[in-house]
């Protein structure tokens, strides 16, 4: 729970629901002032947490009954006591402490200054835009609060590669329950071959989300369609990024990123007044571990041990492997001769680690396998997209990194072996 700046003058009720800031106006702490955004699902405006007496100036759910933040600006350089102002300052938003200085800004350098005077105002989706008074148009934003998340996705917002600008949008955990200050774990796209993202903490990757398939991520089966959630991945040359819509804009649904290192989908339950954890990952910490298994391995958590040789491939090193050190992984049984190999069908995986793929999305699974045949480096391949019965083309080359067995979900693999070994 948070204690949060409330409206305690008697003004006019239009003024509750003024959801503009213009470049004459400010807001400050002792004001009580706070931007509402049209249909008033979200607050923007100062809060101090329970354990603090540093102040933030955030987005908040206004009508939960729990204190939930969606958004906070000054995370990381909170105002020392209760004197602080927002206010748009040489085509910027900042927001000073109680000597005037800088806390945090916009920090944009070219805006044309001879167009119409900017403002700055919170959107019903909860997005917290500037952009000139006499353009609407959201490719025009100057600057907005979904480039910049905290530890919580909204619908409509992005995640991932702006390619134009080269930005990647990602989330960072808070400190503590209690702290909104940068925490230790961020979920993060890597656009590499095939887009997958990555929990870690610090440098170290403790989860792979496994690649889009057209449906969900590979690593993430739980995350079915919900009948009131419409989830997109955007690939192409102007963004890779992954959002979601709602389709009943009564239910307030969120990913967020906890302080524990966890992902979440939760959505808000009103009858109960809290909120819903649908689905949370890592679920399993074995398998869903990254690299659990060593190489040439996938982890199944129904067989003892959990770590399995991929068929055709022997535990590189015994002793290790019944010991249950699994790092060292598995060894091909048989070398690869380039012509006479074939194929043996891992259902209902979680695709390898896709650093080394290559992608043709133009072919389907046959000329796909065709093409593996055709080229002596090719270890295995699967569909790109598995809707509709399957299609584009991903080979791999090399070894087979961060694989798991699902009871179900999960994508076919074709692994090429020896033909002794089929």
């Amino acid at each position: 729970t948070f204690s949060f700046v409330v409206m305690i003058l008697f003004r006019p009720a239009f003024s509750i629901y003024i959801n503009t800031l213009s470049s004459t106006e400010s807001l400050t702490i002792s004001n009580n002032r706070t931007l509402v955004s049209p249909g008033d699902v979200f607050e923007l405006g100062f809060f101090r947490t329970n354990s603090s007496s540093r102040w933030y100036l955030g987005i908040l759910y206004k009508q939960l009954s729990e204190r939930t933040y969606a958004w906070v600006a000054n995370r990381d350089n909170p105002l020392p006591n209760s004197i602080g102002t927002l206010k748009i300052s040489n085509m910027n938003l900042v927001l000073l402490d109680h000597s005037n200085k800088s806390v945090w800004s916009t920090n944009l350098t070219r805006v044309n200054e001879r167009s119409s005077p900017v403002v700055a105002e919170l959107l019903a989706n909860g997005n917290f835009v500037m952009r000139h008074s006499n353009n609407n148009d959201a490719s025009q934003f100057l600057w907005q609060s979904f480039d910049y998340p905290t530890d919580t996705l909204l619908p409509e917002m992005k995640l991932g590669y702006d390619l134009k600008t080269g930005m990647n949008r990602f989330l960072t955990s808070w400190r503590s329950s209690d702290d909104p200050s940068s925490g230790d774990f961020s979920y993060k796209l890597e656009a590499q071959r095939l887009p997958e993202f990555y929990l870690s903490s610090g440098v170290f990757r403790l989860y792979r989300s496994g690649p889009w398939n057209g449906v969900r991520f590979s690593g993430i089966p739980d995350d079915q369609k919900l009948s009131y959630l419409v989830y997109n991945f955007t690939e192409n040359s102007e963004e890779v990024a992954y959002t979601f819509r709602m389709t009943n804009s009564s239910i307030y649904s969120r990913l967020m990123l906890s302080f524990s290192g966890y992902i979440e989908r939760q959505t808000w339950n009103p009858s109960l007044r809290m909120w819903n954890v649908f689905w949370s990952f890592p679920l399993d910490s074995q398998c869903d571990s990254y690299r659990m298994c060593g190489p040439n391995a996938y982890c199944d958590v129904n067989t003892s041990p959990i770590c399995n040789c991929i068929q055709g491939f022997n535990p590189s090193n015994v002793q290790q492997w019944d010991q249950r050190v699994w790092a060292g992984g598995c060894i091909r049984r048989t070398r690869l001769s380039c012509s006479g190999d074939g194929f043996t069908r891992m259902k209902n995986v979680k695709l390898p680690e896709t650093t080394i793929a290559t992608v043709d999305r133009s072919i389907g699974v046959k000329e796909c396998e065709k093409r593996c045949l055709s080229d002596c480096n090719c270890t295995a391949f699967a569909n790109a997209d598995i809707q509709n019965g399957g299609m584009g083309c991903v080979i791999w080359t090399g070894r087979f990194h961060d694989m798991r067995n699902y009871a179900a979900d999960g994508q076919d693999l074709y692994v090429r072996l020896a033909a002794a070994d089929l």
